[in-house]
């Protein structure tokens, strides 16, 4: 059955690409409310798409925010498995806009890579997926399992309608398991089973002193600074070993079992003096860069402000600082508890003669883990080195995607993650891009898939 796809998609690849780059240039930036027709619009590409190949209820469902495309297949019957497939169709903002090489929202190919706004994440990735249930619909008039769609307007702003709406619709959404490619490889045609991520969760402390800046010489030596009490209660939550030094922060965390040391370390590891600039690694004691990035959880001040930022020297005692902060979690750890743990933390070291407040995120996400057995992982294995040729590797990453919790949490199905980006696509950065080799060999993957697993 597989045959016939591959070969539509050969022979159809330039056409394909056309289509690809005008879903790419609408500019459906979720954040700016001045892009929100931009956003409608790529919703209803969507559901044009969907309607030119023969899907079923294909909606656009209200959301309260930016709306969300559901449609379903159900020609394959009764007895075979249904899919959800998740993807997300909204983009991140292009600023800096002058570090972009080109049009951000005119597609364009060099050296063998798609140059565009979304290209990788993930308005690329979810064209592959429509564009195989196309192969299929042209050349067999069918596929080979019943599918449900659910792509979303939202992801890049935290998703925050979508938990609702698969929680009450549930029946709806019900599947057999779930695939998502919103994920990548860990090299260029280095196929990559990604069967764990990291959850998610933060706060910010603001610690603030005197009711307005003081003249640093007629108050400094009376009054505790904001700054360095914030600097003094920071340093006090990770140690020089890169140990979290928050108590109870460790106490649900799943070890890292032998098995899976084997597997990190299979993976070929990342030149991190090329790709970051930095002269050394600091990881975790007892784990290597690998095994810490992967598998272990991670305390990360992201920014701190406060005082006089301006040139030259302004002599003051600044009202007040503030830090934010964000961990990501592993198997185990709950984030509200985590959130609990730092503030209770920051309530015991924080210096006297200042006021310490924790304000916490609202966006927080448990880590998922499938076992790298389940049939349907070693499925996709199969599938992946048929494509790309190469043995495929094993890897936990380091980043979180909300709604694969969210699924596993409501709806107890495997979820696998198919992504086919690169290390190289700079993904919310200017000049982001996807290799053509990932759109051509990723969609042979999907359709070897498809096939693998409906085979018993």
């Amino acid at each position: 059955m597989s045959e016939k796809a591959l070969a539509y998609l050969q022979e159809n690849r330039e056409k394909l690409l056309e289509k690809l780059n005008g879903f790419l240039s609408i500019p459906s930036v979720s954040t700016d409310s001045s892009h929100k027709q931009d956003v409608e619009a790529a919703a209803d590409f969507i559901v044009t798409y969907l309607n030119e190949i023969n899907f079923e209820n294909v909606e656009k469902q209200e959301t309260g925010g930016h709306p969300l495309v559901y449609a379903e297949y159900n020609g394959a019957g009764p007895d075979a498995p249904t899919v959800l497939f998740y993807g997300h169709y909204d983009v991140q903002p292009i600023d800096p806009i002058d570090l972009w090489e080109s049009d951000p929202f005119k597609p364009e190919v060099r050296d063998g890579r798609l140059y565009a706004r979304g290209s990788s994440d993930d308005k690329g990735q979810v064209f592959m997926h429509l564009a195989v249930f196309e192969a299929y619909m042209k050349t067999e008039g069918k596929l080979p399992l019943n599918v449900k769609v659910c792509i979303e307007g939202e992801e890049e702003i935290g998703s925050e309608n979508l938990y609702k709406i698969l929680h009450d619709k549930k029946e709806q959404f019900t599947a057999d398991f779930a695939v998502i490619s919103d994920s990548g490889m860990i090299a260029k045609n280095q196929p990559t089973i990604l069967y764990g991520l990291k959850g998610f969760t933060g706060i910010e402390i603001t610690v603030t002193g005197p009711d307005h800046d003081l003249h640093s010489g007629m108050y400094g030596g009376a009054v505790r600074n904001p700054i360095m009490a914030l600097n003094h209660i920071l340093t006090s939550m990770k140690n020089a070993e890169e140990v979290i030094t928050v108590d109870g922060f460790y106490d649900d965390v799943e070890p890292l079992t032998d098995e899976e040391r084997k597997l990190i370390d299979q993976v070929q590891g990342e030149d991190y003096t090329a790709s970051t600039g930095v002269k050394e690694t600091a990881s975790e004691k007892g784990y290597t860069a690998k095994e810490h990035t992967m598998a272990r959880p991670t305390f990360e001040v992201n920014g701190i402000f406060g005082g006089y930022q301006g040139e030259g020297t302004k002599t003051i005692i600044p009202s007040s600082a503030t830090a934010k902060i964000t961990c990501r979690l592993v198997p185990g750890q709950d984030p509200e508890k985590i959130q609990q743990f730092l503030e209770d933390h920051v309530n015991k070291v924080a210096p006297t003669g200042v006021k310490a407040e924790v304000k916490k995120e609202k966006l927080s996400a448990k880590a998922y883990k499938v076992e790298p057995n389940h049939p349907l992982i070693e499925k996709a294995a199969a599938s992946y080195t048929k494509a790309f040729g190469k043995e495929t590797v094993y890897v936990r990453m380091g980043g979180s995607i909300p709604v694969v919790e969210w699924i596993e949490a409501i709806y107890d199905i495997p979820i696998v993650l198919l992504g086919f980006g690169t290390p190289d696509d700079r993904l919310h950065s200017p000049n982001e891009s996807f290799p053509l080799d990932s759109f051509d060999k990723g969609m042979e993957t999907l359709v070897y898939y498809w096939n693998e697993v409906i085979n018993k």
